[in-house]
């Protein structure tokens, strides 16, 4: 049920996206305890604000009821994907070149399933991610299907 959700989702939010010049980040759709949500994270460049948000979600809300692919009763959430934002796709890797970025792996790689560093270039499916290992910086190559979830990283330096 859940990728049917998402992709129907999906589908009815572009054309509203498109007309506000937004782009779509990502699209949720999980169960927390009894209730269901179904998230959509917008951003553009220079960010999101608080009525823009609205915007989409009103209008998609009347798409969703139009369409109506959710058989459960849901909460739906419309927002800025945030500061630690996910990096799902090759695009969103490229885009965040030089950044500090946080990956989680299906399997170890090098003994570690978890790895924190900077982007420092995205080929060929493949992240080369600069890593510091006691006080000496390191490159390692992550191969793209190895990776079960990216994100940006805040640092408090």
């Amino acid at each position: 049920m859940s990728s049917k959700v998402t992709e129907t989702t999906e589908k009815l939010v572009q054309p509203i996206l498109a007309d506000m010049n937004l782009n779509l980040v990502d699209i949720e759709f999980e169960k927390e305890g009894k209730n269901w949500f179904l998230r959509v994270y917008v951003d553009k460049e220079g960010g999101v604000d608080i009525e823009e948000c609205g915007q989409v979600s009103e209008q998609l809300s009347e798409k969703l009821d139009e369409e109506d692919p959710v058989s459960a009763p849901y909460f739906l959430e419309v927002s800025s994907p945030g500061a630690e934002r996910p990096l799902k796709k090759p695009e969103d890797l490229k885009a965040n070149i030089n950044k500090k970025i946080h990956v989680k792996l299906y399997e170890k790689l090098d003994g570690e399933k978890e790895y924190e560093g900077i982007l420092k270039d995205f080929q060929e499916d493949t992240i080369l991610l600069e890593i510091i290992v006691k006080t000496r910086k390191k490159e390692i190559q992550i191969p793209f299907e190895k990776v079960a979830k990216a994100r940006l990283a805040v640092s408090f330096n």
